[in-house]
């Protein structure tokens, strides 16, 4: 077995761009489609004027990466997340945040399996995150998680 990973290793140029780390071990996925890309950017954007118009925190996307959990370590991408404003750090982190989000978001993908999404679920909520949604495009549903 292969020595676990830290989330500075998955910062190596050597390591996949679409990969997560979940307790110390590299979890590579595939790119999630087109359709997931126009989702993510939509409600990026709706979240972010949101947030903005109201001076509430920082919107990110594109998995952004939260380091979940260490020793070892699990950092997570979030298709989308928000951080109340409050909990941002000066600067703002430039690799991975050392936190959790206030709001993660999953938007499924035709790849995904229930029990690889339900493990990320788990591990935003162990993490500190206090809401997750599960976004399904293909039933055209929203699981809320707290």
């Amino acid at each position: 077995m292969p020595p676990l990973m830290t989330a500075n290793d998955l910062l190596h140029p050597d390591v996949p761009e679409r990969a997560e780390l979940v307790r110390g071990v590299l979890v590579v996925r595939e790119p999630p489609g087109f359709n997931h890309g126009a989702i993510v950017v939509r409600l990026a954007s709706l979240l972010h004027d949101y947030v903005q118009s109201h001076n509430l925190g920082l919107v990110v996307a594109g998995d952004a990466g939260f380091h979940l959990a260490s020793d070892p370590d699990t950092v997570r991408g979030a298709d989308v997340a928000f951080v109340r404003r409050e909990r941002l750090p000066d600067p703002p982190p430039v690799a991975f945040a050392a936190f959790a989000p206030d709001l993660a978001v999953e938007i499924l993908s035709p790849s995904d399996r229930p029990g690889a999404v339900l493990a990320k679920v788990a591990d935003y909520l162990s993490g500190g995150t206090r809401l997750v949604w599960v976004i399904d495009p293909m039933r055209r549903t929203a699981r809320i998680y707290q």
